[in-house]
């Protein structure tokens, strides 16, 4: 037979406070063993401190060390090797900027002494060696490299430059755009595209990426690789339309399109 309660009902007072009793008394016992794990597991931190006290004091002398070494070598080695560096590569950086407003047999000279140095003074791949792993030495690289190129020696331009490397907006590029004039004078078509190509890719500018893939759509057209010129020349619509390179940009496109 069904039951039901009746409107009202309500449960004897002793039945509830039986049941807040064991609700307390679970809660207390919960309570207490999160505190005993507690107290455990920070008498086992404290016991393995005790245990490794001299190791972790070893650790911590060795670690203040090597900061204290790191410091040294930075106040008393890395900043006056730069500032020297700096200073040596103002040498032959004034033949470097003469020659680049000169021409001929006079720029070829000015150039040299650039890459010689003279008067107890180095030249570009002097620095780069001497002072390699320095901003200065590495800097020295790419004048050396461009200066090579200049002189039409290749195969050292591409050494030098090689060596160079940079994410300044023009000069990164840059430095890859010569390496691939360099290999487009010796005839090394298929390796002057992929440093175009790389010249282009390196910085988003309107400055260097036009005129690198420019470069990079004539060199695929020499090589018959028409799809590729075609790319690289509708990029140069698509994204540098204002610069020097895309005002014409569209026969170009047509010429890669037609020989297809």
């Amino acid at each position: 037979m069904a039951t039901y309660k009746k409107r009202g009902y309500k449960p004897k007072k002793e039945k509830i406070v039986k049941e807040v009793e064991e609700t307390f008394d679970e809660t207390q016992s919960t309570t207490a063993e999160v505190f005993n794990n507690l107290d455990e597991a920070a008498n086992k931190s404290e016991q393995w401190i005790e245990n490794n006290s001299k190791p972790l004091f070893y650790g911590l002398v060795a670690v203040a060390a090597l900061i204290l070494i790191y410091l040294g070598y930075n106040k008393f080695i890395a900043e006056p090797t730069e500032k020297e560096a700096s200073n040596e590569l103002a040498y032959p950086r004034t033949f470097f900027d003469k020659a680049a407003t000169s021409s001929g047999k006079v720029a070829d000279s000015l150039y040299n002494l650039a890459l010689t140095g003279g008067d107890g003074k180095y030249g570009f791949p002097d620095i780069a060696e001497t002072f390699s792993g320095t901003k200065a030495g590495n800097v020295a690289n790419y004048y050396a490299g461009i200066s090579y190129l200049k002189m039409k020696k290749y195969e050292e331009a591409i050494e030098y430059l090689s060596n160079f490397s940079s994410d300044d907006e023009l000069l990164g590029p840059t430095a890859l755009g010569a390496i691939g004039d360099a290999f487009a004078d010796i005839n090394q078509a298929e390796d002057a595209l992929e440093y175009y190509e790389k010249a282009a890719a390196k910085k988003d500018n309107e400055f260097t990426a036009p005129l690198f893939l420019f470069k990079a759509g004539q060199t695929a057209m020499s090589l018959k690789k028409f799809s590729v010129a075609e790319k690289h020349f509708s990029l140069i619509k698509e994204k540098y339309s204002n610069t020097d390179q895309g005002r014409d940009i569209e026969k170009y496109i047509n010429s890669a399109k037609y020989a297809q």
